[in-house]
Formats: structure tokens, C-alpha cells, sequence
């Protein structure tokens, strides 16, 4: 089932080693920074990666798409949001959106992108996580439920 839910905002500064020859972000950097904002919306919402690694449970990517719109420089404190946009026992999509030149007063879009996953097992088979995890999937549904 579709949803929306609220955005949740990770803030960063772009790093030296983030930029290439031309001064600018490097293209994959952008999907790091997608797995340091998903990873701190569960950690929000009470889950941390380690404690269902802990559990056997992985979430691997298994699409993803990216938009590139304006590029980061060096420096630029950035905004990455991040929001499920799908829930199921079975997988979670996440939307994201981010925003750069957060000191210039309005913030440029940069990127736009989607990032789909499967809960697998410790031996990579799809699992059902509101079956092996009942209390881990009821925390995420209520996070996504909390928007109207």
C-alpha cells in the first residue's frame, strides 16, 4: 500500500573527499548519504541496523533510482530527507530528497531519488518481517501512521 509519510531531515557538511576533479560531489556519494539518512530514520523511529542484524534480519537494496538536478561543493551543509513512501511485511521504499546551500537562506534541490528493499534472513531468503519481528514491523507502522 502506498503512504506518505513525514520527512525526516539528516544534516551533514560535504567533505573534502566527497568532491572530484571538478570540484563537485561525486555522483555515488549521494547514495551513501541515502544510507546515512534512511539509517538514521530507523534509528529515529527506534530501530537500529545493528539490533536487527542482531535479529538475522538484512535489508538489502534491490532498486534504486536517482535524479541529479544541481551539484554540492565542498563545504556545503546539506539536508537529506528521507520518508517511506511503501510498507509491507515483505519490503519498505523509501523517497528522498536533498537539499544543498543550507546557509544561503533558501536551499537548491540537488537530488531526488527512491530506494526499495527486502527483509531477508541471515541465509538471504525473503522474509516477512511482521512475522519474525512482529515489534520491529508495529514501531514502523506506527511511524508511517503518525502522518495524516
Amino acid at each position: 500500500m502506498p503512504i506518505r509519510s513525514e520527512w525526516f531531515t539528516h544534516r551533514l557538511r560535504v567533505r573534502y573527499a566527497e568532491t572530484d576533479q571538478m570540484g563537485v560531489v561525486y555522483h555515488a556519494n549521494y547514495l551513501n548519504w541515502f544510507e546515512q539518512a534512511r539509517t538514521e530514520w530507523t534509528r529515529h523511529h527506534g530501530v537500529t541496523y545493528r539490533s536487527l542484524e542482531d535479529q538475522g534480519l538484512y535489508l538489502p537494496v534491490v532498486n534504486l533510482t536517482i535524479q541529479y538536478r544541481n551539484a554540492a561543493r565542498y563545504d556545503d551543509e546539506i539536508a537529506v530527507n528521507v520518508r517511506v513512501i511503501e510498507l509491507t511485511p515483505l519490503r519498505i521504499c523509501f523517497e528522498y530528497n536533498v537539499f544543498g546551500d543550507q546557509t544561503a537562506g533558501t536551499p537548491s534541490l540537488l537530488v531526488t531519488g527512491t530506494s526499495e528493499h527486502v527483509w531477508v534472513d541471515h541465509e538471504w531468503k525473503p522474509t516477512r518481517l511482521s512475522k519474525v519481528a512482529p515489534d520491529i514491523y508495529q514501531q514502523f507502522m506506527q511511524a508511517v501512521q503518525e502522518v495524516e
